[in-house]
């Protein structure tokens, strides 16, 4: 199956100045509160059937509630998760052919490690890390006192 490719460069760093096809559309962005999953139904003889959530969704709801991703979801974003919810409880609930689908769904959030390099998401903390890092000194700081010892100059060893 094919990609959709790279993410298109910046303008700003691109090599040649054409103007983008695309222009960007600038949206506000309000951020949304997770809501709660609602009563799972699904379709049994033709009929709506209330079902219990899989224990298994439940948690990864609370997990995606609590992502560091969340702070930036709108109610769009819930609302795409929410069916992702029904794409896994259908997965836990023994429906193998939805892992795909699931799959698919979860890496636009930036759920796995590689999914958030490709959407360009970092986890601020490790830039934080290094800003408290102590200085290291210069390797001629550490080095300064070593002396060279008699005899040792162009002696190629086992000669």
């Amino acid at each position: 199956m094919a990609g959709r490719g790279p993410q298109p460069k910046d303008p700003g760093r691109r090599a040649r100045a054409n103007k983008d096809p695309h222009p960007q559309t600038l949206l506000r962005f309000e951020q949304a509160e997770p809501p709660e999953l609602p009563t799972l139904q699904v379709m049994k003889d033709g009929d709506l059937v209330e079902h219990q959530w899989p224990a298994r969704t439940l948690d990864w709801w609370e997990m995606w509630k609590a992502s560091p991703q969340a702070e930036h979801f709108s109610s769009t974003d819930w609302d795409f998760l929410l069916d992702t919810a029904v794409v896994h409880a259908r997965l836990w609930s023994g429906e193998m052919s939805a892992a795909a689908e699931l799959r698919l769904r979860v890496a636009k959030f930036g759920a796995t490690p590689e999914d958030r390099a490709r959407l360009r998401m970092q986890f601020a903390q490790a830039d934080e890390a290094d800003s408290k890092r102590p200085a290291t000194s210069s390797s001629k700081q550490r080095y300064a006192d070593l002396k060279v010892l008699p005899g040792g100059g162009d002696a190629v060893a086992g000669s």
